[in-house]
Order: structure tokens, then C-alpha cells, then sequence
């Protein structure tokens, strides 16, 4: 993991968060048809995808450096907890506070109140999505379904790697059984990026010429671009219906109505980190800001859909309005990366006790 290559990862997670962002935002009930063609494009699904690859590889990643199972569980689950658990808070308060203002600003299907017991306990699981226990949006969370997804492919990964024999092969299917069909459509994408890591690591990416780089690193975002001028996602997404026989493909699927189409970025997204992996540059432009920003993504993707929907509420229909949602919600999500998602290391130093402390630092010496 070099620092050019951390660097152009955290510049994608980035650019893909801002376009979640701006694809909600495009919403006509938040802004009218002012800014329809992200809709009819779909980029924030497609960025969705773009996150899976980058996971799937620093994840891979991750294992390695840590080493051992209990290291491996203890790092991704401070990870997802210390920011999940104060979002589905904030969710449950925006939500409430919100709907005091103008309950008419919480339409269904965008906002679906469930008992808070409930809500808690699909979210702090992460198995809101897994189909076999039934799907639900928690409140106007609707986002948080990708976590669902990626704690699955989590643990599926975490097994695989640090355990052996007949319990290994026996937890993966209980935990595929569970997950549902949906979810692992989806996992091509993430596993793409476990791949990936593992051949940047290998002794094969020193002999690739650089030109290849250069080729990986255009082509990709090329590709994308003329999949969706010619109409691609839309003819396959139509096949994917008409093989189920319904009229929309969501409808059985849910969010992996797309997973033809979503294997294709994830080759594209594999193909550009690949290419600058081969490229190896040495940093990027603005660095230290990609770096700050790098650091609220994960804040700003978990807060951001409750804190637009609030600012909707709140905000009368006067100029500037939609600047004021766009920055607002991209603000709660800073804010809350200050208390939340910044302090992960003195989080875990904190909970882990002195020789918990003791086995990380010698972990990340080591590898």
C-alpha cells in the first residue's frame, strides 16, 4: 500500500461520497427537476459500487496487517460501530425533529418508521438488508443498506481467511443463507477488490509496463461513460425484469436490481486502481485536504440522508435553497466526523485495554 496509491483511494472515496450526495440531492422532492440527468443516470448507485471495489481491497488489505482473527474483528468492528451507533441516533432524532416541521417533507417509501427497539436492533446487526429476515429502510436512512451488505461480505471474508475445515464451510453457508441472494450479487464487486490487493502485492505488478497503467487508468472512466451513452445499464436492468418476469427488478432484488451492470463498474473500478497501482505515483494534488476529507466520507454517507431530509422540513423555498441543503447536510456529516469517525485510534486504544494496545502496534510493525 503505497502512498500514492492510499492517496488516489482516498481521492475516489471522495469524489464517489460527493456523488452520493449530489444524486440525493437531485431528488425532485428536495430540488425539483433542476438536476434530473443525475437521476436518469443513476450515479449514485453506480458510486455505491465504486465504494464496494475500495472496500473489498483495503479490507484484503487489513487482514493482512493484522494478522490474526481477533485483530481482524477487533479493527472492523470499532470501525463500523463507532460511527453507527451515534448515526442511527442521530437518524431517530432528525427523523422526529423533523417530522414536528412538516410531516408532509417524510413520504413514503423514503421514510419508514419502525419501534425503536426494532430499529436499533436491524441497524446495530447490520441486517436490515438480509432478505431472509425481511428488508427494511431504517427510518429515512435509506444508504445504510450498503452496510448491510458490506458487514456481510465482512464476515464471509473474515471467515474464509482465519478459520479451517468443516466450522469454516459451515459458518460461510449459514452466513450466505441468511444474507439472502440479494446481497450476494452484489459481492462480485467487493471481491474484485480482495483480488485486486492481492495481486498489487504480488511479485507480477513490478514487471507491468507503465504504458498498461496509462491504458488501465483512461480507459476505465471511458468505458463507463460509453456504457451509459449507449444505454447499457438500462438493457440490463430490462433483461434482469423480464427474466423474473415483473415489471421492475427492484421489486424482487431490491438494490441489487443492477448487478449485471454493477459487475461492469466494478471491473471498471478494478481496471483504474489497478492502472494506478502500475503508475505508482507519488502523491496527488491537495493531499493534505484529500486526506482531511478522506476522513468524513464514512461520516457524510451515514448522516447525510437523515440531515437532508431535516433541512428539507426546515428550509423555506427562497434563494439559495439548495445550496443551503447540498452544504448543510454535507456540515452535520463533517461535524460529526470530528467526534466520531476522527478518534477511531484513541476509540480503540481506549477500549482495547494496554495489551489489546500492545498487540496492534506490534501488529502494524510487523506488517
Amino acid at each position: 500500500m503505497t502512498r500514492g496509491l492510499s492517496l488516489w483511494l482516498d481521492v475516489m472515496r471522495v469524489a464517489a461520497t460527493l456523488i452520493v450526495v449530489l444524486s440525493h440531492l437531485a431528488y425532485p422532492r428536495f430540488t425539483g427537476t433542476s438536476y434530473a440527468f443525475l437521476r436518469d443516470w443513476n450515479v449514485g448507485s453506480d458510486a455505491v459500487i465504486v465504494f464496494f471495489v475500495i472496500s473489498g481491497f483495503v479490507i484484503a488489505y487489513a487482514a493482512d496487517r493484522d494478522g490474526t482473527g481477533s485483530r481482524f474483528i477487533f479493527n472492523r468492528a470499532t470501525r463500523l460501530f463507532s460511527v453507527m451507533v451515534p448515526a442511527l441516533v442521530l437518524t431517530l432524532a432528525f427523523d422526529a425533529y423533523g417530522q414536528g416541521i412538516d410531516a408532509g417533507a417524510y413520504p413514503a417509501p423514503f421514510y419508514q418508521p419502525h419501534p425503536t427497539g426494532e430499529f436499533l436492533l436491524r441497524g446495530l446487526t447490520f441486517s436490515n438488508e438480509w432478505s431472509t429476515l425481511g428488508r427494511l429502510r431504517l427510518g429515512t436512512n435509506g444508504p445504510l443498506w450498503s452496510l448491510s451488505y458490506e458487514a456481510a461480505y465482512y464476515i464471509l471474508f473474515g471467515f474464509a481467511v482465519f478459520t479451517k475445515g468443516l466450522p469454516r464451510i459451515a459458518i460461510l453457508i449459514a452466513v450466505i443463507a441468511i444474507a439472502g441472494l440479494n446481497v450476494m450479487l452484489l459481492m462480485p464487486a467487493w471481491l474484485m477488490g480482495v483480488g485486486l490487493w492481492k495481486w498489487v502485492q504480488s511479485e507480477g505488478l513490478a514487471i507491468v509496463p507503465r504504458w498498461v497503467g496509462w491504458v488501465f487508468v483512461l480507459l476505465a472512466p471511458g468505458c463507463y461513460l460509453a456504457n451509459h451513452l449507449l444505454g447499457v445499464p438500462e438493457v440490463l436492468v430490462d433483461a434482469t425484469a423480464g427474466a423474473l418476469g415483473v415489471q421492475d427488478a427492484r421489486w424482487g432484488l431490491g438494490f441489487s436490481d443492477e448487478f449485471l451492470w454493477n459487475f461492469l463498474i466494478g471491473t471498471f473500478t478494478a481496471m483504474f486502481v489497478a492502472g494506478i497501482a502500475i503508475l505508482d505515483p507519488k502523491t496527488v494534488p491537495g493531499h493534505r485536504q484529500v486526506r482531511w476529507l478522506a476522513g468524513a466520507s464514512f461520516s457524510v454517507y451515514v448522516t447525510h440522508y437523515p440531515a437532508l431530509h431535516l433541512l428539507d422540513a426546515a428550509v423555506a423555498d427562497t434563494l439559495g435553497r439548495d445550496l443551503i441543503l447540498l452544504f448543510g447536510s454535507l456540515g452535520v456529516g463533517i461535524v460529526f466526523a470530528r467526534y466520531f469517525e476522527r478518534p477511531i485510534g484513541k476509540f480503540r486504544t481506549r477500549l482495547a485495554g494496554p495489551k489489546m494496545t500492545q498487540l496492534l502496534k506490534s501488529s502494524r510493525a510487523t506488517h
